[in-house]
């Protein structure tokens, strides 16, 4: 990556070297969500008493997750990055252990406990992004967001080959070694962790005047730039989290359901090369908007069959879809506040989102009993159409307002 030319050498050679390291943890660290995604439904269903319980396991990830992301932050407030990144890392390889002990005792409980442990590490790895933008100038954050998401496009190959290399290594106890795997992953990656050259806390503290977090988070960009960072990441956790136990109950392959989870986070993952440039050229808004009309039409392409061929389409479309969105979404609330208001105002913004994938990924499971996976799908279209209709009137009150600005 070319050095920012706005910065010193020594901040530039530094956000250079941060940006690689981060990019290679995240490809570690982003390959815990897959093996809990594609397995965590399914090893629910083991180990339930009650089917409606299944997704439990998915949805107390997401929901330590997002409970993490506040606390996370505050961390990193008073360590620094560093010391909180390679804290999340420890809890991450020991949350994999101990859902591997849930599997191999047969105990529904202690697997929930693993899984969301793992949501600290998740919301460390979350801010990956955030902590290579603030080192850049505006102009160069998405690009930046960009690279550090393309960490995500290893991590698509990585969660899932784990998950079909290791998941009979305990003929007893199927996917044991799964969540094993899933633990050396997160110590891998807590060298490159420990070379990153972050500020000390007293160092990143910005001074200035910062507007109250409710101020924030009543303005229309917040709010807009929320709204579909929640959509799309709720939407793709929704059909994400009842993918591999639809595919199952259709009668394929507990392997087709995991190869059809990995084409979906490569899909996540890959358009990351060009997603910063697409949104340099075109918007964010109008990227962002783009991904939304992907993720509907995954879901009608999901409602035309029950084929192989219709739930990995579906599931590659969501995944472009969901990084469109998504990207772009995190583009937008980076342009919401200023440097002593980011800290509050990205903890925020990760604790709405996956609080909300928390529910989502939770109800997929009750809904995918009750309804069906045809339902699943059909209810995601008026929430696009709405959230649509937002990001059109973000982009018409932002014209109106340079248009009176540049009036004389």
């Amino acid at each position: 990556m070319t050095p920012p030319a706005s910065l010193p050498p020594p901040a530039a050679t530094d956000a250079r070297r941060n940006v690689g390291l981060l990019m290679a943890a995240q490809s570690l660290g982003g390959a815990a969500p897959p093996i809990i995604i594609s397995l965590g439904g399914i090893v629910g269903q083991m180990l339930a008493s009650n089917p409606s319980l299944a997704t439990l396991p998915v949805s107390l990830y997401n929901l330590g997750l997002a409970l993490s992301t506040i606390p996370a932050a505050l961390l990193m407030r008073r360590l620094g990055r560093r010391a909180a990144y390679a804290l999340g890392a420890l809890l991450g390889s020991v949350s994999g252990l101990i859902a591997a002990l849930g599997v191999l005792w047969g105990s529904f409980e202690t697997f929930c406990v693993g899984t969301a442990m793992a949501g600290f590490y998740g919301a460390c790895v979350q801010s990956y992004r955030f902590a290579a933008s603030d080192a850049v100038p505006p102009p160069q954050r998405a690009t930046v967001i960009s690279r550090i998401m393309i960490g995500g496009l290893i991590a698509a190959v990585i969660g899932p080959q784990v998950v079909i290399w290791t998941r009979d290594a305990w003929p007893m106890a199927p996917f044991a070694g799964s969540f094993l795997g899933q633990a050396g992953l997160a110590l891998l990656a807590l060298p490159l962790l420990l070379m990153l050259r972050m500020p000390p806390p007293q160092a990143s503290a910005v001074v200035g005047a910062a507007r109250p977090l409710a101020v924030i988070a009543r303005s229309p960009g917040f709010v807009v730039a929320v709204t579909a960072g929640i959509v799309s990441y709720g939407l793709m956790a929704f059909i994400m989290t009842a993918a591999p136990m639809a595919m199952v109950g259709c009668g394929h392959t507990v392997g087709e359901a995991a190869l059809g989870i990995q084409w979906h986070v490569l899909a996540m993952f890959a358009p990351s090369f060009f997603t910063g440039h697409l949104i340099a050229r075109f918007g964010k808004t109008a990227i962002t908007a783009c991904g939304l009309v992907l993720i509907g039409t995954s879901g009608l392409l999901a409602l035309a069959g029950l084929e192989l061929l219709h739930f990995w389409g579906s599931l590659i479309l969501l995944g472009v879809g969901w990084n469109f969105g998504f990207i772009g979404a995190t583009a937008l609330v980076t342009d919401c506040y200023t440097a002593p208001e980011r800290a509050k105002v990205q903890a925020l913004n990760d604790f709405l989102v996956f609080g909300t994938v928390a529910v989502a990924s939770f109800g997929s499971g009750r809904l995918l009993n009750t309804s069906g996976w045809e339902t699943i799908n059909g209810l995601m279209l008026p929430l696009i159409a709405l959230v649509l209709a937002l990001l059109g009137w973000l982009a018409w009150r932002n014209r109106r307002q340079s248009a009176a600005a540049a009036a004389p």
